[in-house]
């Protein structure tokens, strides 16, 4: 990733590098990033929604998010819906703000900052950009950030964490090599990372080969469930000979 190969809005950051950036109420662009945006969802996204909405991830999907599959993608992507309100907000925007705000997707709290995580060779590299658009007058504000200290604030850790742990599975050996889904690893991959709850439901039932080795821990926690569907999807897609 070089400077030569980002768009003009777009410059790369490194660690400890020092920028001016504070989003508040008071500010005059306040919510202008919740609006006119493709928002994608991660797993770990969805997880935190259902927390936020206390509904169950069949019912999350059907309610509040877009699932799309060009011919050209491996992995279906998932898409948090937008209001038909001529702006194209976000559905959990208020005036006052977000009304999810504690469990709210990452890439809202990374914004403005950018992160791309590539495993290769089992081994993770991270890069950081910052998006200068337009519309973002928080640049304009005198408080000083880092990478470090922007994520700490953002509450990034377990977000990244998760992430890159779906790196094993997008980024695989086999996927890097062509390796294609058929629509029946599709619609598994879906179940296992987006529908939890339907996937806990076919743990309990024992309707899951290869999912013998469950923790109990899955029945109760959605973060121990979800780490468990990521090491059981992995193992379905690519299975060692």
């Amino acid at each position: 990733m070089t400077g030569q190969e980002l768009p003009d809005h777009v410059v790369r950051l490194d660690q400890g590098e020092p920028f001016s950036f504070l989003c508040h109420q008071q500010i005059d662009c306040f919510t202008h990033c919740c609006r006119e945006l493709e928002l994608a969802l991660t797993p770990y996204d969805v997880l935190r929604l259902r927390q936020a909405t206390r509904l169950d991830s069949a019912e999350l999907l059907e309610k509040y998010i877009i699932i799309e599959q060009n011919p050209e993608d491996i992995f279906p992507r998932f898409y948090l819906t937008m209001v038909d309100d001529g702006k194209a907000s976000c559905v959990f925007i208020q005036q006052d703000g977000c009304s999810i705000y504690q469990h709210r997707p990452g890439a809202c709290r990374t914004y403005p900052m950018g992160r791309a995580a590539i495993r290769e060779k089992g081994k993770l590299e991270e890069f950081f950009v910052l998006l200068h658009e337009p519309h973002c007058h928080g640049f304009a504000e005198q408080t000083i950030q880092t990478i470090d200290s922007y994520s700490r604030a953002q509450g990034l850790e377990s977000y990244n964490r998760y992430n890159d742990m779906l790196t094993e599975i997008t980024q695989h050996e086999k996927i890097r090599q062509g390796m294609r889904l058929d629509n029946k690893q599709v619609q598994t991959y879906s179940l296992a990372l987006y529908d939890i709850d339907t996937f806990r439901a076919s743990l309990k039932k024992g309707a899951l080969m290869g999912a013998e080795d469950a923790p109990v821990t899955v029945f109760s926690n959605d973060e121990a469930l979800l780490e468990y569907a990521m090491k059981w999807l992995e193992r379905e897609l690519f299975p060692i000979p």
